[in-house]
């Protein structure tokens, strides 16, 4: 059989189990057979061997149990860089990359203000924390575009500490900044597992966070078509002493722990960017007013709520 037959059949065959099948099978092709878009449709009369044919139908198979893409080849594109991703962490997904984008502009702005202040020299550190790292596309993200913009010098890059309470989540951050980071930029990150900032006494310049904000009810009909993204990485109604459902059922349990130890750990005119999507954004930022935070809400690229940004 060759490519283009392959692709054709798969695509029909996930035509009731998944809505982009087209697109499903071009990026389990192009990863298996270690081909691009382009080169899929130069070799598309190419036979494939019976062993090529036995692995795609096997990971065509996985993804009508509704596994994801992104488990199935275990990658995913975020910000331009290539993350690896297993169940054990939230798949990145694109509307993040505003709370990137929004902190690349705060760290670089915080930096050249400081340098300004003192007479052109900036000797001291900005550090940054991405709590709830997961597979750690924030942080990583954030640290190798500032390392490629060149606007702040290699040695006055921030520290970064990438926190999470799943010793699973936090190696497969790890791995990333293997994947993806120089040795040099790894230097500038630690990893610590923690219960949101329990194992972390220290402030922070600028807190980034993607925390579980999802209702409890709504990640049980999210996880019920097969797609095996951790609960613990969804559930915003998981009470962070208890590890049990908190039985309130609108997703801000666990902001509403986070917030006030966001308050303890953000040091003097510090920064904020928690994610809480259009299901929760209002409700956090009024969370965060309570504690005398300054917000605002940034959307989406659809114009949703998105992300809140706060300071002190």
């Amino acid at each position: 059989m060759t490519i283009f037959q392959a692709k054709s059949q798969f695509a029909k065959d996930l035509s009731h189990f998944s809505p982009s099948p087209q697109l499903d099978v071009e990026v389990i092709f192009s990863h298996f057979l270690q081909m691009d878009k382009t080169a899929l449709l130069l070799n598309r009369d190419k036979a494939l061997t019976d062993d090529q044919f036995s692995e795609l139908q096997a990971a065509i198979e996985k993804r009508k149990t509704g596994l994801p893409v992104a488990y199935i080849t275990g990658h995913r594109e975020f910000f331009g860089y290539d993350f690896l991703v297993n169940p054990s962490v939230l798949i990145p997904k694109p509307d993040t990359e505003i709370l990137v984008e929004k902190a690349i502009k705060i760290i670089k702005e915080k930096y050249q203000a400081e340098k300004s202040d003192i007479e052109g020299v900036n000797d001291r550190i900005l550090t940054v924390c991405d709590m709830c790292t997961g597979s750690g596309c924030i942080g990583i993200s954030v640290l190798k575009s500032l390392s490629e913009d060149g606007v702040i010098p290699p040695d006055r890059l921030p520290k970064f500490t990438l926190a999470d309470i799943s010793a699973k989540a936090l190696e497969t951050a790890r791995l990333n900044a293997e994947h993806i980071l120089s040795k040099a930029e790894r230097e500038r990150i630690r990893f610590i597992q923690s219960n949101l900032f329990e194992q972390l006494p220290m402030q922070f310049d600028i807190i980034l966070t993607n925390p579980p904000y999802i209702p409890h009810k709504m990640v049980d009909e999210l996880l019920q078509d097969g797609r095996n993204e951790p609960r613990l990485a969804l559930d915003g109604d998981i009470s962070p002493d208890s590890g049990n459902s908190s039985q309130t059922d609108d997703g801000l349990e666990i902001i509403r722990n986070l917030i006030p130890q966001m308050q303890e750990h953000l040091s003097p005119n510090g920064y904020f960017l928690m994610e809480a999507g259009e299901y929760n954004a209002k409700a956090a930022e009024r969370l965060a007013q309570r504690f005398a935070f300054k917000t605002s809400i940034i959307k989406d690229l659809e114009g949703q709520d998105r992300v809140v940004s706060g300071h002190n």
